[in-house]
């Protein structure tokens, strides 16, 4: 099956036609990225709708539609929709704008626009599980991220800023193939690590301490996301003893995932293990979430996630433990779940790495 049919598969028979207009979601019905463009898709034929810039690109890469150049755009969705005599679309309601709606509205008068959540619910499940093609693509980007933190291990050292460190990072993740980064590098030492999503800064790396590193690279538009926590010297004992109580929440939570169980079920895997530790009010942010073609999106392995993983589904797997004003320590790798288990895509070590 084609994308567009799995995609009315999952739709209500009574829902006639799609409008599809985010620049995530064209790109995962095209394989193709543009900062513009509408996609219309009928149950027997889907459209492309691109301007000039992208045009001759649009006509050598898409084959799942046919190509359009934009010259009117509503003029043109509405003779389509009369050529399939559509009487309703159904749009992305959890991306398209209020503007745009009226704009829609106002411009297809003779058609209903369905505002629910059924069209963004229906592609987000769809893009919660990864075809072959997907896996190979996250495959590829984390291969480029585990190479790069290989080739930044030797470059941290007491001395080096963060900032100094995040930028290394970033450019090797580019040296080696990375068509963009999955999000601003968080490159932090010492007390800094505390802050989950702190932002690197000229803070200098001083020997004894955590350094922690969260980052990914994107390939053909998946990415890829890891954290590693490493130590400039050797740590001390509550460093070593901190760490090896996320260690052992995140290999718990490894051996545990599997498709069929809940979000909540995973995270609290983990959550458990921290908990019973005394630090569970350390670990303030969800265990992981889904990643593809953006870094965060369905499904979530979180506390209030009451629904079910699916086989197929790629999630992060990241326990933590953060201790205001002294220092954090995060592990995350991230799998595919399986009917048996999970297929874990992070190969980097996991021992405390000493510098």
């Amino acid at each position: 099956m084609t994308k567009f049919e799995k995609l009315f598969s999952q739709l209500p028979d009574s829902v006639d036609c799609v409008l599809i207009t985010s620049d995530i979601n064209r790109r995962y019905f095209t394989d193709m990225k543009s900062s513009d463009g509408t996609l219309i898709a009928f149950r027997d034929k889907a459209y492309l709708i691109i301007d000039f810039r992208y045009i001759e690109k649009a006509r050598a890469t898409v084959t799942a539609a046919e190509v359009i150049e934009q010259k009117k755009l509503y003029s043109q969705l509405a003779e389509l929709i009369h050529e399939h005599n559509a009487a309703n679309a159904a749009i992305e309601s959890q991306s398209l704008t209020v503007s745009r709606l009226h704009t829609l509205r106002s411009q297809l008068k003779d058609i209903e626009i369905i505002d629910t959540d059924v069209l963004s619910n229906a592609v987000n499940a769809l893009r919660s599980v990864k075809d072959d093609y997907e896996i190979d693509c996250i495959k590829k980007a984390q291969a480029i991220a585990e190479k790069a933190f290989d080739g930044i291990l030797g470059y941290i050292r007491e001395g080096v800023t963060e900032r100094q460190i995040a930028l290394e990072l970033n450019r090797l993740m580019f040296e080696y193939g990375a068509e963009d980064l999955s999000f601003e590098t968080i490159a932090l030492s010492g007390a800094n690590t505390s802050m989950p999503h702190g932002v690197p800064s000229d803070k200098k790396v001083m020997t004894g301490e955590f350094v922690l590193l969260d980052f990914g690279a994107v390939y053909n538009g998946y990415h890829s996301d890891m954290t590693r926590t490493v130590c400039v010297g050797e740590p001390d004992d509550e460093m070593r003893r901190i760490y090896n109580i996320v260690l052992e929440a995140q290999t718990a939570a490894l051996e545990a995932a599997h498709a069929g169980m809940m979000g909540h079920e995973l995270d609290s895997v983990a959550r458990g293990i921290i908990s019973d530790e005394g630090f569970g009010n350390c670990f303030g942010h969800s265990l992981g979430h889904g990643v593809g073609l953006e870094i965060h999106e369905r499904p979530n392995a979180a506390p209030n996630y009451k629904q079910t993983l699916n086989a197929g589904a790629v999630v992060t797997v990241e326990p933590g433990i953060y201790i205001a004003g002294r220092f954090g320590v995060r592990i995350e790798d991230f799998v595919i779940l399986t009917e048996n288990g999970c297929i874990n895509l992070t190969k980097s070590a996991k021992n405390i790495i000493s510098l």
